[in-house]
């Protein structure tokens, strides 16, 4: 695809580059011509073997192609490679992350003294939220629920904690009253489960949590871009209107947020946290006494690139409802909703529960012919309607594992014959899934 703008800027790019002077490349990073023809023909090749995130018959995993904008915004900026450690590093980058924290922050509902930077990814965020959390409360415990993303419990293992982490059973609600809050430092909330793509009951945490004085942590990695619709009728905006009572919480703009991977963000309420990243690095930091985004982050090397994308992006679709992102993120919501109704129609589907966002989950009634009663026939028919789309390439669908007790919570009429059950998963972030998603269905039938 040609785009004329990304063409004119990096003519720009390469006008600023020779303004310097001109010199010669060393002789020893030549190339020659037939050389690189015959290796990109090989890269290519081999490209050509991943699945179709770019299209909407993936409704597999957590994948789709970034944005164009993103995408040119990227490859300018990685033209020069900034680092967004120090100042120094990526000057006009570092300028833009602070910039596209401003926005972040003002659209989570934090002020401007919030303390916040990009990540490499929400992992990365999550594991620097925690471990502020560790060092706030050094005796005290991280609590989270069963739903959470399982990299919370991974990296309080790397801190050194896993003792002193508390699973709390959620299924709609949170289980307080058989928690001793005395013993919680911090209470991680997630708004858009992974797996589910459930949003916890922050509602129902504030009040306890602040009675308490517990810190709340918001895993939003996933799901944060849906705030945009907390106020439209497409979502139960309760929790996401609550955001800003949280202390701090991670967002991953390289999921909804149209970029390339790595770009994830964390902000915290209280920029007082820097305390905590206060480091000596006497060869970095000196060409500015403004803060250095190394100075607030775990990381050091960040590709100051991330940035240049996202703020680019932010300035092409406002976190705004009605403009920008509320459009894509509407569009995602209402194709979730459209398959539900055409699964809610068919003979041979059945939902696991209503989705709370874009994610579904589904699985097969029937097995050919006849009916699906037992939980191994499930899982069978689950895996069996998985592989014939790919084989066909009709559709890219994912698999959901759970407890037999979890599904036959919601599905009782099944007879229990094992511990877990398989079902289907699609994650519909795509905006062209509004359109797609009854043709979806309709496949996915088929392959029953």
């Amino acid at each position: 695809m040609n785009h004329s703008y990304a063409r004119a800027a990096e003519l720009q790019v390469e006008a600023w580059k020779t303004s310097f002077g001109a010199f010669d490349p060393h002789p020893s990073l030549h190339v020659p011509e037939e050389r690189l023809e015959a290796v990109f023909n090989v890269v290519s090749e081999r490209l050509e073997g991943n699945y179709p995130f770019h299209h909407p018959v993936y409704a597999g995993q957590m994948l789709k192609s970034p944005h164009h904008v993103a995408l040119s915004a990227y490859a300018l900026a990685a033209s020069i490679n900034p680092n967004n450690h120090a100042l120094d590093g990526g000057p006009p980058s570092s300028e833009m992350e602070k910039e596209v924290i401003k926005r972040l922050a003002f659209f989570f509902g934090y002020d401007s003294t919030c303390l916040g930077h990009l990540t490499s990814s929400g992992t990365i965020g999550n594991l620097e939220a925690l471990w502020v959390a560790r060092e706030i409360h050094p005796q005290k415990s991280i609590a989270f629920s069963s739903n959470a993303h399982y990299t919370h419990g991974r990296m309080c293992g790397v801190l050194g904690i896993e003792s002193q982490v508390i699973e709390i059973d959620e299924n709609g609600e949170f289980k307080l009253d058989e928690v001793d809050p005395r013993s919680i430092g911090t209470f991680v909330v997630t708004l858009g489960t992974t797996g589910l793509g459930k949003t916890e009951a922050l509602h129902q945490v504030v009040v306890w949590a602040k009675t308490h004085d517990i810190r709340i942590h918001i895993d939003a990695a996933y799901g944060g871009f849906f705030r945009v619709l907390a106020h439209s009728s497409l979502i139960d905006g309760t929790n996401w209107k609550l955001m800003q009572e949280a202390d701090s919480m991670v967002v991953d703009p390289h999921k909804h947020g149209l970029q390339p991977y790595g770009c994830g963000c964390v902000l915290f309420k209280n920029p007082e946290v820097a305390r905590f990243y206060l480091h000596d690095s006497p060869y970095t930091y000196y060409t500015s006494d403004d803060l250095h985004l190394g100075e607030i982050s775990l990381e050091c090397s960040r590709a100051g690139a991330a940035a240049v994308a996202l703020w680019a992006t932010l300035e092409c679709f406002p976190l705004e409802e009605a403009r920008g992102f509320g459009p894509i993120m509407g569009a995602c919501r209402k194709a979730a909703l459209t398959f539900e109704q055409n699964i809610a129609e068919s003979r041979k589907l059945t939902m696991l529960s209503p989705p709370e966002l874009d994610i579904v989950t589904y699985f097969p009634s029937h097995k050919g012919n006849k009916p699906v009663t037992s939980l191994s026939e499930c899982s069978e028919a689950a895996r069996t309607v998985f592989e014939r789309g790919m084989e066909s390439r009709q559709f890219y669908l994912s698999l959901y594992t759970m407890s037999a007790d979890a599904f036959l919570k919601l599905h009782p009429e099944f007879r229990k014959d094992s511990e877990q059950v398989t079902i289907l998963r699609s994650v519909l972030m795509r905006p062209e899934h509004e359109m797609f998603a009854e043709e979806l269905v309709r496949r996915i039938e088929q392959a029953v």
